[in-house]
């Protein structure tokens, strides 16, 4: 079948070079895509706002799946046209899709269905959340409501840090997504993310990561899109994993049905694993960036099969995921000034270099300039390797990300780090 791929990042080359793999993919376009998913599918210059030339596209093009990357397009109800239209898509409706589009929308669903995770208040103005931020003690926990590309949540030591929060938000610094804003409890404990596959009713468990949010070495810095990630996660544990399934995924995914939103797509559950066990942070509507790239690397399955039993409702008919027991690791290679304004135009120059040692390098923000490969984005490459071992996938990716030369850009040199010290190494 002709499958049309929709987004330009690092995920989407991932996910653009499983789907390539598949006996059932005949032609793969992407749109925008960039140059590494060119090596893989056709690119096609279509706007993915643009639902009436998405439509035409599909159909002069005989395509039988459409694969949703980015949030954007789910949030606007991309997914609810195409299904109108009878072409099979793999992600959420627009309604389903506030389980990320609005956070005050999760909570709120959290509470009702009894959901394991972080008290909260929902404000939709300065003095309210002024007025609402006495009971939460310090730290405390203000995100933007809305899409801020992973950059709208601010962790405030101290009450002026909070105040500073919420008037960054109210005053526009995140656009619409802080029209409304979030205050939560501060969780301690360590972060694990966690996706399922689901068409609505089945749940098909599909494997863990922990990423690495923090620009900089020991988890310093802002937050950013991701630096990193590895995957299993081990500190989810098959017993947690378990727990995570009963009291989160499948509590989620029945309420959705029973309120009119079925759910249909990947849910990736951004988890806290506290002392009184796993809480919910935050869900997302799609593949995480960089968690796509490491789960790509260990799925053994076709992933064309997978996607298109979820857009068909058919997942029951499948078994398990199959996964590699090696584990896989990412870094992140970043254009300098991100996670603020990176600079672009930076030559790049090793990707084969680095692929010949077994490795694989996604572009994430990538461009040709009169021939050349050059930065177009703030994460630029996801340097990728597996091994016996985190550590020894760690070492792989470090040493094909050594033959990569990209002078303008930056990276950290610790992505693994938790579980490596785990698994007894430096």
């Amino acid at each position: 079948m002709n499958i049309l791929l929709l987004g330009s990042g690092g995920r989407e080359h991932a996910l653009a070079w499983k789907l390539a793999q598949s006996p059932a993919c005949d032609t793969l376009f992407a749109a925008p895509g960039n140059p590494g998913i060119a090596q893989h599918g056709q690119l096609v210059d279509l706007a993915a706002t643009d639902h009436a030339a998405v439509l035409a596209f599909c159909s002069e093009h005989a395509i039988g799946l459409v694969v949703i990357g980015p949030e954007a397009p789910l949030v606007d109800g991309l997914a609810d046209s195409l299904r109108g239209a009878g072409v099979p898509v793999f992600g959420p409706s627009r309604v389903a899709a506030q389980l990320e589009g609005s956070k005050g929308f999760t909570k709120d669903l959290c509470r009702r269905a009894n959901i394991p995770t972080a008290g909260y208040a929902r404000v939709t103005n300065k003095a309210e959340a002024q007025a609402a931020l006495a009971p939460f003690g310090l730290p405390v926990v203000i995100k933007a409501d809305g899409l801020a590309a992973g950059k709208g949540v601010i962790i405030a030591m101290t009450h002026a840090e909070a105040e500073a929060a919420i008037e960054d938000m109210f005053s526009g610094s995140f656009g619409d997504a802080g029209a409304e804003v979030v205050i939560e409890e501060f969780m301690t404990g360590e972060e694990a993310s966690f996706f399922a596959l689901t068409d609505g009713t089945s749940i098909l468990p599909l494997g863990s990561a922990q990423d690495h949010k923090r620009v900089g070495d020991g988890d310093t810095g802002p937050n950013t899109g991701g630096m990193g990630a590895y995957s299993p996660a081990r500190v989810l544990t098959p017993a947690l994993e378990a727990q995570v399934i009963e009291e989160i995924i499948r509590p989620t995914v029945a309420a959705m049905a029973a309120e009119g939103m079925p759910y249909s797509g990947v849910l990736y559950a951004g988890l806290m694993l506290t002392p009184t066990g796993p809480k919910l942070i935050e869900y997302n509507a799609r593949f995480g960036d960089p968690e796509c790239q490491v789960l790509m690397m260990r799925l053994e399955d076709d992933l064309v099969a997978l996607l298109l039993a979820v857009a068909q409702g058919r997942l029951a008919e499948l078994g398990s995921v199959t996964l590699s027991a090696d584990p896989a690791l990412t870094i992140v290679m970043a254009a300098n000034g991100y996670p603020g304004t990176p600079e672009k135009g930076g030559a790049i120059a090793g990707i084969s270099e680095a692929e010949a040692t077994g490795a694989k390098v996604f572009h994430a923000g990538t461009a040709l300039a009169d021939g050349e490969l050059v930065a177009n984005g703030g994460r630029v490459l996801n340097v990728t390797a597996k091994g016996p071992s985190v550590q020894a996938a760690q070492a792989a990716a470090y040493a094909a990300l050594d033959a990569v030369t990209f002078p303008s850009g930056f990276y950290r040199r610790d992505i693994g780090w938790r579980e490596v010290e785990r698994e007894g190494g430096a």
